[in-house]
């Protein structure tokens, strides 16, 4: 969940508790101390495989994390982000969203990455989706962020915007033969994608 744009807080306090946000978190955080215990043969269990899909694995793969970096920033924008989405959707319908959002992100990197025989691993492609639902419930409030080249307040239309430009043109790049980063910038692109078209619905209704 990397970006140019770094959050650290937003100015839209959530009405309740994130139980779930919370219970992610800390799912996540476990099974990432879990996984050190023998790393290799579980990422290579239980990540996504493109060149070898299973099922059980497009969920599996959504709670496991490549190290401390991967998982923190993962978590912290859920932390950021999920509370306010959670709480718009209701505990349950966000827990399916949440997953959806990690299948719908799973399918698009499968389709770019047909013949990869590297896992995939990591919960961006379904906080991706998170991401997409927030732009499109709260545009308009005030994140805090930080960069190399600017520190303040901006809309959530521009963090998000700026991150979801950023991971298309690097995936569009990736499929140029640009240099791999290990990333799964379309997992990014299809999670959020999907995120925004489910919030976009849920607005309409």
């Amino acid at each position: 969940m990397k970006g140019q744009l770094f959050p650290y807080k937003d100015e839209n306090v959530a009405k309740n508790i994130a139980h779930v946000t919370y219970a992610l978190i800390a799912l996540n955080v476990i099974i990432f101390v879990w996984s050190l215990t023998d790393f290799e043969n579980i990422i290579n269990t239980y990540g996504f495989t493109p060149a070898f899909p299973a099922l059980i694995t497009v969920f599996t793969s959504m709670f496991l994390h490549g190290g401390l970096d991967h998982l923190f920033g993962n978590m912290w924008f859920l932390f950021i982000f999920g509370d306010n989405v959670e709480d718009r959707l209701g505990k349950i319908k966000f827990i399916l969203f949440y997953l959806a959002s990690g299948i719908a992100a799973t399918a698009l990197h499968f389709l770019t990455n047909a013949g990869s025989i590297v896992p995939a691993i990591g919960a961006s492609g379904a906080i991706s989706g998170v991401l997409g639902a927030y732009l499109v419930m709260f545009p308009h409030v005030r994140v805090h962020v930080a960069s190399y080249f600017y520190a303040g307040t901006v809309p959530a239309y521009v963090m998000i915007g700026f991150w979801f430009v950023l991971q298309f043109i690097f995936g569009a790049a990736s499929l140029l033969g640009g240099v791999g980063s290990g990333v799964a910038f379309w997992a990014h692109v299809g999670g959020f994608l999907f995120g925004a078209l489910v919030a976009w619905i849920a607005k309409k209704l």
